[in-house]
This record gives structure tokens, C-alpha cells and sequence, in this order.
């Protein structure tokens, strides 16, 4: 066996953690795509439908920071374990849920307990030497992928919209199931990764060390730009599909899978290549700029057709964008903090989750359908700047690491 075949090979904690990322995932694929007409079904208005977008959010915001400190404290495989039971919890409560109102609640439920991709992360970079690391961010990306590609489908053929709300119950049901299995998965084959970790600093302690970190700071930022507009697009995205084309949930699942497919293409074959020839932060700033430019060729699209090619771009775009962005941070957070500050950044992505959907809810009843992807466009622009702005903080924190370590030379002394 040569020693580039040991260096590419996949640790088995590896391989079995992709597993769980992709089962979880294919029942979160089923899920929300349906959500939109879901809602339709208990007579929400557009208002109502990206407030319960932005509730799942909401949880995310306060856990993801909470989860991925105590992940750095206690453990990844705990932490798992109880966010994804906790999902199995929310999946079968919305299905019986009344009215909007409860199907929000739930949502702010779930939310609380899925903002476990910050202790993934942390895991994916216990286990993988610094100059893997992106490429193996990519991995859990592609598993992400791999999950929307089989999800959105089954939820949209297991889906009966002539039912009513009681169409919709069969794909949470088996949403709740895949969970189920994930959540075992976790605690029969996944090893625990942390050991013997330092304390972890408390969170408002994590957070000052991120605003001053010259790298962090800068990549925090991006998460909250970026996010913000494609969260907007992403709530929005079922009621433009049916107010333009008359599409419904069959339709909006199978673009979700194509999505899929470009994404765990790209992530698997693409985003690591490029990332090590041009550097993370170039590589993330063409990312953000290509998912907004086809933003914008979804509303000019002449035909129907190909609105699922413009999205296979723009999901090739964020293949390159987010686990270039994780990479970022990994790379540059102090040694015992990594959970934390990855729990920051996903907090920054949540926190865009909460207002963007709200400000495309607004902008799509007031101001037109197209709107909402016309300014997750427009937020791609800083969203770049602030990328290779973040490059450059690298690499001067990258010199300025290096020379710290190196020796210094003896002073001399007199003759």
C-alpha cells in the first residue's frame, strides 16, 4: 500500500458519519419541498408561509452556538444523538399539526434541535489532517447533496394534494423514520471524535474572539450576506414556481432533486480540486457570483424547462461556496474551538435565515414574484468582496502563524 493511498483513503468514522449526514438528509429533502403547499393546505398566506421558514430558523439561530460548544465539551457523538431524536419528535408533530400557528410553533421546535451541522463539521475536522479539509468538507456536502436528490422525489410522489392537509402526512411519517434510523446509526457506528478537549470558552467569549479573529470575522460575514439571499430565494421558491409556471408539489420536489444532483456532483469531484489550485476564498467568491447570476436566469427563463437547468447552476455555485466557507474557519480557529466557532458561523446563517424569508415574503406580495431572487442576487456582490477580503486575511494570518513558530536566533553575545 502506497502513502498516497493511506492519505486518501476514508477513515471508517468517516465513511459512517457520511452515512448519517445522507439518511438525515433524505428525510429533511422529503420535507421541504412540501412545506409551501403544506401550509397552502391550512390556508396560510405568503406572510405566514416564510414566518414558518424563518421559526425553523429561529431555533437554529440559538442552537447551532449551543450545540457546537457543547459538542467541543461533551462530546460529537451525545450531541448527534439527541438533535436528530429530536427531529423524529418534530416530523410527527407536524404532521397532526392544526393550524399554521402550531405548524410554526413545531418549526421553531425543530429548529432548536436540527442545528447540529456545526458539531458534523466539528467531527469532519476532528478526524482529517488541515490540507484535507476542505476536500473532505466537500464529502459531507455531496452527502448533503446525495440526500436532496433522493428526498424531494419520494416526498413528491408520496404526496396527494387532493387530500388536503392529510396529503402531506405520509411524507413527514417517513421523514420521521429516516430519522429514527439516523439518530441509531449515530449511536451504533459512530465513534466518538473528542476525547480529552479543553474547556470550550463560553459563548460570548467564542463570539468576541470570532470579531476579533482578522480571518473569522470576515467569513462570518459572508455566511450572513450570502445566506441571507439565498434563504429569501429558497421560501419563496414554491410560490414563484406556482404563480409562474402552475407548478405544484411533484414539480418543486423533482427541481430539488436535480438541485440535488448538481450539488453532490460538484461537491464530490469539483469543490476540493478547485479549492487547493486557486485557494478557498477565490473558489467561494465565483460560488456566491454564480448562484446569484442564476438567480436572475430563473426569472428571464422563456420556458419552463429550463428552470431546473438554471438551478443545477446555481447549486453547482453554492457546491463551491459553502464547504469552502467551513474550511475557512477550520483552518483558522484556535486549536479545542473548532465546534464553537463552526456553531458560529451556522448561527450567522440562521440569523440571515430569520430575515431573509421575511423580507421575501414581503417583497414577493408587495412588489412582485421575481423580487425575491432579484435581491438574493444583488446580496451575492458583497458577499464576494467580503470573500476575497477574507482570502487575504488568510494568508497574512497564515504568515504571521508561521513566523511565530519559527525559532528565533540567539542574541549575541559580547566578545
Amino acid at each position: 500500500m502506497t502513502a498516497s493511498a493511506d492519505q486518501t483513503r476514508l477513515p471508517p468514522a468517516l465513511i459512517a458519519m457520511l452515512a448519517v449526514v445522507f439518511i438525515n438528509m433524505v428525510g429533511f429533502g422529503v420535507v421541504v419541498p412540501l412545506l409551501p403547499f403544506f401550509a397552502r393546505s391550512m390556508n396560510a398566506l405568503e406572510w405566514q408561509i416564510t414566518v414558518m421558514f424563518s421559526a425553523y430558523s429561529l431555533g437554529q439561530f440559538f442552537a447551532e452556538p449551543f450545540w457546537g460548544r457543547l459538542s467541543d465539551k461533551i462530546g460529537r457523538k451525545k450531541v448527534l444523538v439527541v438533535t436528530v431524536a429530536t427531529n423524529v419528535i418534530g416530523y410527527v408533530a407536524l404532521a397532526f399539526a392544526p393550524n399554521i400557528w402550531a405548524a410554526i410553533a413545531i418549526r421553531l421546535f425543530t429548529g432548536l434541535g436540527a442545528g447540529n451541522i456545526s458539531t458534523v463539521q466539528g467531527y469532519i475536522a476532528d478526524v482529517t489532517p488541515p490540507h484535507q479539509r476542505a476536500a473532505r468538507m466537500g464529502l459531507v456536502g455531496a452527502a448533503f447533496g446525495l440526500g436532496f436528490i433522493i428526498g424531494p422525489a419520494l416526498g413528491g410522489l408520496l404526496s396527494h394534494p387532493t387530500e388536503g392537509r392529510l396529503g402531506y402526512q405520509l411524507p413527514l411519517f417517513v421523514a420521521a423514520a429516516l430519522a429514527a434510523i439516523s439518530a441509531a446509526s449515530v449511536q451504533m457506528f459512530v465513534k466518538e471524535s473528542r476525547v480529552h478537549a479543553p474547556p470550550p470558552p463560553p459563548p460570548w467569549r467564542a463570539l468576541g474572539q470570532a470579531r476579533a479573529h482578522p480571518v473569522v470575522s470576515r467569513v462570518l460575514l459572508v455566511s450572513l450576506v450570502y445566506m441571507g439571499g439565498f434563504s429569501g430565494m429558497e421560501s419563496t421558491f414554491a410560490l414563484w414556481a406556482q404563480a409562474k409556471m402552475g407548478w405544484g408539489a411533484r414539480e418543486v420536489g423533482l427541481c430539488f432533486m436535480v438541485v440535488g444532483i448538481a450539488s453532490a456532483v460538484s461537491q464530490a469531484m469539483i469543490t476540493g480540486r478547485l479549492a487547493r489550485r486557486f485557494g478557498e476564498a477565490r473558489v467561494l467568491a465565483v460560488g456566491v457570483l454564480t448562484f446569484g447570476g442564476s438567480l436572475i436566469l430563473q426569472t428571464l427563463a422563456p420556458v419552463s424547462y429550463l428552470v431546473p437547468v438554471f438551478m443545477a447552476v446555481g447549486a453547482m455555485g453554492m457546491a463551491l461556496a459553502m464547504p469552502n466557507i467551513s474550511a475557512m474557519i477550520s483552518h483558522s480557529s484556535p486549536a479545542g474551538q473548532q465546534g464553537s466557532m463552526l456553531g458560529l458561523n451556522m448561527a450567522a446563517g440562521s440569523g440571515a435565515r430569520i430575515l431573509g424569508p421575511i423580507v421575501a415574503g414581503f417583497t414577493f406580495t408587495y412588489l412582485g414574484a421575481n423580487w425575491p431572487f432579484w435581491c438574493g442576487a444583488a446580496l451575492t456582490v458583497p458577499a464576494a468582496v467580503l470573500a476575497i477580503r477574507a482570502g487575504m486575511a488568510l494568508q497574512r494570518w497564515r504568515r504571521e502563524q508561521l513566523e511565530a513558530a519559527q525559532p528565533r536566533a540567539p542574541a549575541p553575545t559580547a566578545a
